[in-house]
């Protein structure tokens, strides 16, 4: 998630669509959340680990 968010972020600020840019963030931030949540040991959607 935090990869497509960056992805979507490039191309959103090379092309110049803001929409891509603000769903890239909205998934960049979402990932980085979930990332931190499941590596501090809790559980993310049913799963011990969250990658």
């Amino acid at each position: 998630m935090i990869v497509l968010g960056l992805i979507l972020l490039i191309v959103g600020f090379v092309t110049g669509l803001s929409i891509l840019w603000t769903i890239g963030i909205i998934l960049l931030v979402i990932g980085a959340v979930l990332w931190i949540v499941g590596s501090l040991g809790h559980t993310v959607g049913g799963r011990k680990h969250y990658w």
